[in-house]
């Protein structure tokens, strides 16, 4: 019997552990199944109706009525320990200790005689901010899904040891009562920074058990002079050639950083310490609709393997063939596998200091430019705005392109205020030099349903010659609405679609939407960081 599934009853587990589950008021459990390997939960997984396996291997999974993130039924209790340190408003709202307590005695009440799944893990690849988690589920997917997305422990001795800092009880079957719990809906995500624990409950999407992890995070570290990051991370011939990509859900991030010419460091959850960039993962959660294999190779790959968890990736159940295409279930088509997965990546997760950061947007009003070089100011300042945009089919009632603003890149994940991270993120693009661009992901020619997508192939030939070192001294025009510097070319981009004035048909219909969307701009800036330097806000779109 091996160590890793011995613990399958509770009374043949450690005492320490037992005494955890019972200090969190887990009592009268059914079978508790402690750390079981991928094979294992595999086969929990499919005894239990949970998923299927595909051809190729791996677990296909449905998350039901949610199938995507609920940052508005995220709530924090405000305890005496937090509540002068979270940045509370529209994003970080509170709920009353009471409250939260009354949901964990119903959680732990409806967990009763039920079987549980473990998993033992860590947050944060470098040792000195390293952070013990465990995930507690009532599904083995979701065990699957913490086991590959976190960072394991090896030695069986330490994991057997193993004491959390910060536990996840999951339960996606468990609904809140709104009048009672003081929820928004049946489904909510608490976080108590006091208890150190997260209750989730009535929604499976997985994600939320990530998301609730890397907010952890970004609370402690900030506060130990890491800078926390809603990111991907590579280098190329050394560890001292980093690279870290900002950007919301859909810019580019994962597929940007997965590049067969550079180690991977992580696609997602970055620190940056004194010594450089470390992942806070041991996996990557990649968007999957409409995945090619020629486009994104090693990610494609991943989805072919034992191991990954396909999130409402849709299966036809006879031959178990996956359509990444279809979108039927959502947009939000998921795989959650290994980082070991990815040829090139970085055992260590571990990299140097930046030499750049590219700060990802995916703008469907086609009007700002593939390419751009911020100066410092402006770097706080985009940071800050965390600009993107939807566009129709991605969520329900969306018809036509609709900015979003989200600060730091990830609002719904930051505690703290925002300008706590751009103060960390401006001190250290000054101390370290680091050269600072825009990069558009979305559309040229005209807004979406009108211009074209700006091809990958075009992006990963500006981050190229961005890294190369190419742009650093090419000559630059500055955008007259937005402010910031343009190359006049870039090698392997069509220099005509560099200023995306020119690609439009009729240049004063661009100008009316750069300008709209620069209003756009200006009123997030005044709503949600006026607080910010002077020279910051003076950074942003003219006035024209």
């Amino acid at each position: 019997m091996t160590t890793n599934s011995k613990y399958k009853n509770m009374d043949t587990a450690p005492h320490h552990k037992i005494e955890s589950l019972a200090h969190l008021g887990l009592e009268n459990l059914g079978n508790v199944y402690w750390d079981l390997p991928a094979p294992a939960l595999y086969e929990e997984a499919i005894q239990r109706h949970e998923g299927m396996i595909s051809h190729l291997g791996p677990l296909v999974v449905r998350t039901g009525k949610y199938t995507g993130r609920l940052p508005e039924d995220k709530f924090f209790v405000r305890g005496p320990s937090s509540q002068s340190k979270i940045g509370w408003g529209k994003v970080n709202r509170p709920i009353d200790a009471q409250k939260f307590a009354g949901v964990k005695e119903r959680l732990c009440a409806y967990l009763q005689r039920k079987d549980l799944f473990i998993q033992n893990c860590y947050a944060g690849a470098d040792d000195r901010y390293r952070v013990p988690i465990r995930i507690i589920s009532e599904h083995a997917w979701h065990a699957l899904f913490a086991r590959n997305m976190f960072i394991r422990e090896l030695d069986a001795e330490k994991l057997a040891a193993h004491i959390p800092e910060f536990t996840v009880i999951h339960a996606p079957n468990f609904h809140a009562e709104p009048e009672v719990d003081g929820t928004r809906s049946e489904a909510f995500i608490l976080l108590d920074f006091g208890q150190k624990l997260i209750l989730i409950g009535g929604t499976a999407y997985a994600g939320e058990i990530k998301k609730s992890i890397f907010t952890v995070m970004n609370y402690l570290l900030p506060q130990q002079n890491v800078m926390a990051m809603h990111s991907s991370a590579n280098y190329g011939a050394d560890e001292n050639d980093v690279v870290v990509f900002f950007g919301l859900s859909g810019t580019g991030k994962t597929t940007l950083s997965a590049d067969p010419e550079r180690t991977l460091i992580g696609d997602d959850e970055h620190g940056w310490s004194d010594d450089g960039v470390f992942n806070f993962e041991g996996g990557c959660y990649a968007k999957l609709i409409r995945l090619s294999p020629e486009g994104e190779p090693e990610i494609y790959a991943t989805t072919r393997q034992f191991g990954t968890v396909l999130e409402n990736v849709v299966i036809d159940p006879l031959t178990r063939h996956v359509n990444l295409d279809d979108a039927s279930l959502t947009e939000n088509t998921r795989g959650a596998y290994p980082i070991a997965q990815i040829p090139n990546m970085a055992l260590s997760g571990k990299g140097g200091h930046p030499k750049n950061i590219i700060m990802l947007t995916c703008d469907a009003f086609g009007v700002l430019p593939p390419l751009a070089r911020l100066t410092p100011q402006q770097a706080i300042y985009y940071f800050l705005s965390g600009y993107t945009a939807k566009v129709a089919g991605t969520e329900a009632g969306v018809t036509e392109p609709e900015a979003t603003f989200s600060a730091c890149f990830g609002a719904p994940f930051m505690a703290l205020p925002p300008l706590t991270y751009a103060q960390l993120l401006g001190e250290k693009i000054a101390k370290h030099n680091v050269a600072v661009w825009l990069v558009n992901t979305g559309w040229s020619g005209g807004p979406y349903g009108t211009g074209q997508r700006i091809k990958l192939s075009v992006t990963r030939a500006m981050v190229k010659a961005v890294l190369s070192g190419a742009m650093k001294d090419s000559p630059m025009n500055a955008d007259p609405i937005f402010g910031i510097s343009v190359p006049v070319s870039c090698p392997g981009v069509p220099s005509e679609i560099l200023d995306p004035r020119k690609t439009w048909e009729d240049p004063a219909a661009y100008d009316q939407k750069a300008r709209e969307l620069a209003g756009m701009f200006e009123r997030n800036f005044n709503e949600n960081a006026s607080d910010a330097p002077n020279e910051v806000q003076e950074a942003g779109p003219r006035h024209v």
